[in-house]
């Protein structure tokens, strides 16, 4: 009896052995959360979507909606979102003391032939080049991309600093219908309502594609999601990337989605086309320091941020 016990355990110990192992799961799961404000910008997300690319690297991505940059950064300094598309100035207010989040990727950015910002005078204003808007008050949101690209643009364009004077107005659609009725004599707007305003009577005074290395939007992420989660966030890339080379490669195939998640006003949605995405890049050094010294010369900030405190190019998917 003893012997037949013997052998049975010795057979059921054998079997065991050659069970194959549960899978372990992941630490870092396979979930992230990401906060998307309405813009054009934010596309390539939702092509990744609906192409399946996500789901190709076996990640989940949460696109989390938010009305505001404010909404956003409060959801990301609450630890509720894990990444964000947002800009240099953002991520830099956001690490004004120590780093807290880190660039990883360039969203968008300015063309040649495809500007991001372009400053507007209102159709009837007698304003059409950029030495007439000295004095002249310019809508803009305070301590935010959109005044530092109005700012550089009019220095590039030979104004000084003391002679570009700005007035508050936060919100985009309150900014652009301000501008439409004569009420500013001028205001900074993103493209494509931007392109819409022009196409409703507004004036072109100067925009960044002459200028391209200021405008920027970012995908970045918490320093705590780039440390416990760093494959995931690799894996986003890899098929944001994809997303981005599907965009390029052929723009009239997501015509739809741009008019839909662009806001793309009625009046050029048969005009306006995609824009390039950039490939495969991060912010430069000359251009996240002058964004630091924008941001200590308004008192905004008190210490020289280090680039190695703005951006992680560690992250970059691999040719």
């Amino acid at each position: 009896m003893r012997r037949w016990i013997a052998f049975l355990l010795i057979i059921l110990f054998l079997a065991g052995c050659s069970l194959p192992a549960a899978p372990v799961p992941s630490a870092e799961g396979t979930h992230l959360k990401m906060g998307l404000l309405p813009i054009l910008d934010v596309i390539p997300f939702f092509v990744a979507e609906q192409e399946g690319y996500f789901e190709e690297q076996g990640i989940q991505v949460e696109l989390v909606p938010v009305k505001s940059a404010q909404e956003r950064d409060t959801l990301m300094q609450t630890g509720q979102i894990d990444g964000q598309l947002n800009d240099l100035i953002s991520t830099a207010l956001f690490n004004k003391d120590r780093p807290k989040i880190k660039v990883v990727y360039i969203a968008r950015k300015a063309y040649p032939d495809a500007p991001q910002f372009r400053i507007l005078a209102a159709p009837d204003a007698d304003l059409r080049a950029p030495a007439d808007l000295k004095g002249v008050p310019i809508g803009v949101s305070r301590n935010t991309i959109i005044e530092y690209i109005t700012q550089r643009l009019l220095e590039a364009e030979g104004l000084a600093p003391d002679e570009i004077t700005f007035t508050e107005v936060t919100a985009i659609p309150v900014r652009y219908e301000l501008l439409m009725n004569g009420q500013l004599q001028a205001a900074t707007l993103p493209d494509p309502l931007a392109q819409g305003a022009i196409a409703g009577g507004a004036r072109l005074i100067v925009d960044d594609s002459t200028h391209t290395e200021l405008s920027l939007s970012v995908l970045s992420f918490s320093v705590e999601a780039l440390t416990h989660k760093p494959n995931i966030v690799r894996k986003f890339l890899v098929a944001w990337e994809k997303a981005v080379n599907a965009i390029n490669a052929d723009p009239a195939a997501y015509q739809d989605l741009l008019i839909e998640k662009g806001r793309v006003p009625k009046s050029i949605q048969g005009t306006y086309t995609m824009p390039p995405f950039p490939v495969g890049q991060v912010p430069t050094e000359a251009q996240c320091a002058d964004v630091v010294r924008w941001l200590r010369n308004k008192g905004l900030i008190e210490r020289d941020i280090p680039y190695g405190d703005l951006v992680d190019a560690s992250f970059l998917p691999e040719k």
